[in-house]
């Protein structure tokens, strides 16, 4: 039941999105674009990163949207920029997986890395690895702005979930 498993990452995803986005929005400009020491540098370098990345990722898979061919590219340093950017790919996302059929998933699909190097892989895999890196990201932030604020919003899974049962 792959169908339902991915649905609930994506909408998962925006939620969790939106709550970083929010808690970003406390912090100043400085702090936003200052070298933060994560691997994209500042909190702004890490959330511009995780929309050019699933950029790449849906043109892979949906055929349209931006072409990104830099995983390091900023998009702006604009927050309210960057969260309509990320609100339009968190829709795409959500848009891509109802779209799907449960055998969709089970698929392979092939595509080419950044660096032009061919790779054939089923759907179920390629979506695990994309949602799983969103996560890993949005980790990154979330220690950023713990660092920055000393303290970040609870995004855990349980705690989307527990959000939906309330």
């Amino acid at each position: 039941m792959f169908k339902p498993y991915f649905a609930r990452f994506a909408a998962y995803n925006a939620w969790a999105n939106g709550l970083i986005y929010d808690a970003t929005a406390e912090v100043s400009a400085d702090q936003f674009t200052g070298d933060a020491g994560a691997f994209f540098g500042s909190l702004s370098g890490t959330l511009n990163h995780m929309i050019v990345a699933d950029r790449i990722w849906l043109r892979r898979l949906r055929g349209d949207g931006p072409e990104e061919t830099r995983l390091d590219r900023k998009i702006t340093d604009d927050l309210a920029e960057l969260r309509a950017a990320r609100r339009v790919e968190d829709d795409r996302i959500i848009d891509y997986v109802e779209a799907r059929e449960e055998a969709d998933f089970l698929a392979d699909i092939s595509y080419r890395n950044t660096s032009g190097e061919p790779f054939t892989q089923s759907l179920d895999a390629v979506m695990g690895h994309f949602f799983n890196h969103q996560t890993h990201h949005r980790g990154q932030a979330h220690a950023i702005l713990t660092r920055l604020t000393g303290t970040a919003p609870s995004i855990d899974l349980l705690y989307y979930m527990r959000d939906l049962d309330a």
